[in-house]
């Protein structure tokens, strides 16, 4: 078990996003007016600012588009080195997310390299990090 992680504050807004984890699907606001998505989670769509916005299920799959390697122990019982990474998600353009690879040695992560989604469940709130497709 990891240390706790940074517990964000659920809105109207975020919701949908921090607990679709606990169906197993990753949830990117979609805009039903002009099509495209939007992250992080808002009220408005941030390319026409329609209202008319909802969570949408999406691939949960990706490419590493960059990454480091952290090293630093920055909370009590954190283990080193781990992947922090943007990850680009397939299906959503422009959409990236920043999460933790997983589930593979720290050396073998490289650009480019595709990923799906995996979630760690802490009170309530399923973070999705993300492990190397084989």
């Amino acid at each position: 078990m990891s240390p706790p992680r940074p517990k964000p504050k659920l809105d109207q807004e975020n919701t949908a996003f921090w607990t679709g984890g606990s169906e197993g699907k990753l949830k990117i606001v979609h805009c039903a007016d002009c099509g495209q998505y939007t992250h992080p989670p808002r009220v408005l769509c941030r390319h026409c600012q329609s209202e008319n916005i909802t969570a949408k299920a999406v691939a949960g799959t990706g490419v590493i588009d960059t990454f480091t390697i952290n090293h630093q122990p920055w909370a009590k019982d954190l283990e080193v080195p781990f992947v922090i990474a943007r990850v680009a998600l397939d299906g959503v353009p422009g959409v990236y997310l920043t999460t933790n690879i997983v589930g593979c040695p720290v050396e073998a992560v490289a650009f480019g390299d595709p990923v799906r989604v995996v979630f760690e469940e802490q009170d309530g709130i399923f973070y999705p990090l993300f492990e190397k497709v084989a």
